[in-house]
């Protein structure tokens, strides 16, 4: 090989005299950022709202700003299958649009189609868009938005409500899943499922009982002038929850030091009513946590506990990373809940983490599909696939098979998860029971049924399912 010389340029030299000049663009701010978090949405496979946390609600946009950027880059993640179907009709050759330029057609597309905006100004910002990286694109954009402008008045192209393709465009939801939604809940309940998941998210937060007290937080509101609602889901008052009415009071100083003073943690008003309902009317003498993830469950069972008891727990926790027992001892010391043991391990191997060990309650927090939780997490629904579903079902129910033997005689087996799917809810609870390790159990009442099991509506909670077995023999 030939040796490289290295290449000198004359002394002085301060590159070419006219450098290719960056693209301009009218495009408003808010559209920009949310085109950003699309584009790393996209490029890094990564989750919508992990992204808007850092890329706009830390950015220097107005307030208002911050708002439309975050419910434009939420609805184009949420329908980004029904979106491309669109685009695609409007284009001659699909395959040839650069990844970057389907983002911005993405943004502009959601705006003429599900927010109605006037023809004019979204064609116009969907073209500065474009501009503002792609000008040789920008042609292109303006061609295909007006073609997507006449096709809006045939949007959903059938109707929904004889046509299940159109029903699933309607709502952006992909077909298999608008049809599995429909067989699992059936027509109707499927239909405000797959509507109330294009909501935004209500917010609400938990008030941590080993650090403060609910007249505490209600004072602190009260003295800001700021709303708070106490929570109840199906008729059940959950303890410690409030939902927010307006979501910029968690930027003030006063709500932002009770976050970092561990005295309150957002949550979804579901999660905390599954923390509450899973823990027995006598304190435990001891509780294993499978699947503790970040801490958030483990914070309320804790809090939960000094509420019904006046202690908390000894609780130990279980996650198969140790990054996430790093990340879960650190959390749950910042909120004062105490953590005996954190193992860090395979669920479907408990033997091997806890050796032949029994606990007075088992409560296992599965990973699912997650599709209860589709408003904070929009991008779930194009991701997931039938096969998926299937698989999370087979783990779930290994890890009950796992924990059965490790629940004390006459203690209880607690299994949640945030989806609503027939096979990782009651169909598991059924495998369970008919299978030799649950032959011991029964299920148990949870807040005086058999199951907890929330649904979508507008305003609601998220989707979460919990119940409780009893082991009897």
């Amino acid at each position: 090989m030939p040796e490289a010389r290295e290449t000198r340029k004359p002394q002085g030299y301060a590159g070419p005299k006219n450098p290719p000049k960056k693209p301009r663009s009218k495009a408003s701010p808010a559209r920009l950022a949310a085109l950003d978090v699309v584009r790393a949405v996209r490029e890094r496979d990564a989750f919508a709202q992990d992204v808007i946390g850092t890329r706009i609600d830390r950015s220097d946009l107005s307030s208002e700003d911050r708002a439309f950027a975050t419910k434009l880059a939420l609805g184009v993640v949420s329908a980004t299958g029904t979106l491309d179907e669109i685009i695609d009709r409007a284009l001659n050759a699909p395959s040839d649009v650069k990844p970057d330029v389907r983002d911005a057609l993405r943004v502009s597309t959601y705006e003429i189609i599900f927010l109605g905006k006037t023809p004019h100004a979204a064609v116009d910002q969907g073209v500065e868009l474009v501009r503002s990286f792609a000008m040789s694109a920008s042609g292109l954009a303006n061609a295909v938005l007006r073609k997507i402008v006449l096709m809006r008045q045939a949007f959903p192209f059938g109707d929904p409500m004889r046509d299940p393709e159109a029903l699933a465009r309607l709502h952006a939801f992909p077909l298999w899943l608008a049809r599995k939604l429909i067989v699992d809940l059936g027509p109707q309940e499927a239909l405000d499922f797959m509507r109330a998941s294009n909501e935004q998210a209500p917010l609400f937060i938990a008030v941590n009982a080993a650090k403060t007290s609910d007249e505490a937080l209600v004072k602190a509101f009260d003295k800001l002038d700021e709303g708070l609602d106490p929570v109840s889901v199906d008729g059940v008052s959950v303890a410690g929850c409030y939902r927010v009415l307006d979501t910029r009071a968690l930027l003030l100083p006063e709500v932002k030091r009770m976050f970092s003073q561990g005295k309150i943690l957002v949550t979804d008003a579901a999660s905390q009513l599954v923390a509450a309902s899973v823990l027995p009317e006598r304190k435990p003498a001891s509780l294993l946590e499978v699947g503790a993830g970040r801490a958030t469950k483990t914070i309320l069972l804790q809090s939960d506990a000094t509420r019904a008891y006046g202690s908390q727990l000894v609780l130990s926790t279980l996650d198969n990373h140790a990054f996430k027992t790093r990340l879960l001892l650190e959390r749950a010391e910042r909120y004062g809940a105490e953590v005996a043991e954190a193992f860090t391990g395979d669920a479907l191997e408990l033997d091997a983490v806890v050796g032949d060990r029994a606990f007075d309650e088992v409560f296992i927090d599965a990973p699912c599909s997650g599709l209860g939780t589709l408003r904070r997490h929009p991008e779930i629904r194009w991701r997931i696939k039938p096969a998926d579903i299937v698989e999370f079902a087979r783990v779930q129910l290994g890890m009950l098979q796992a924990a059965a033997p490790h629940v004390a005689p006459g203690g209880a087996l607690a299994y949640a998860t945030c989806t609503v799917t027939r096979e990782e809810n009651n169909g598991v609870v059924k495998a369970f029971l008919e299978s030799e390790a649950g032959a011991g159990f029964k299920l148990a009442p949870v807040n005086g049924r058999s199951c907890v099991a929330t649904r979508l509506a507008p305003g609601s909670p998220d989707a979460h399912f919990a119940v409780r077995f009893e082991r009897i023999a």
